[in-house]
């Protein structure tokens, strides 16, 4: 996984069971509450986005688009 959380200006690349995050080229470490809702909000951000492109791209391939 990769998500930039652009309000922290840092890539989350993984993130534990109890919570901690590995930022990229940082490591580990447990987010404070401002920080968490930054990689929440950052995390629905990218899959509203994912889940429009996965629409498209499944709409143009159900309307019988060329490939």
């Amino acid at each position: 996984m990769k998500l930039f959380v652009e309000t922290m200006d840092a890539t989350v690349v993984d993130v534990d069971g109890e919570g901690r995050v590995y930022i990229q080229h940082e490591g580990w470490s447990m987010p404070t509450l401002q920080e968490r809702r930054a990689i929440i909000y950052a995390a629905q951000k990218e899959m509203a986005e994912l889940t429009e492109a996965i629409d498209v791209l499944q709409r143009d391939r159900a309307s019988g688009s060329p490939d």
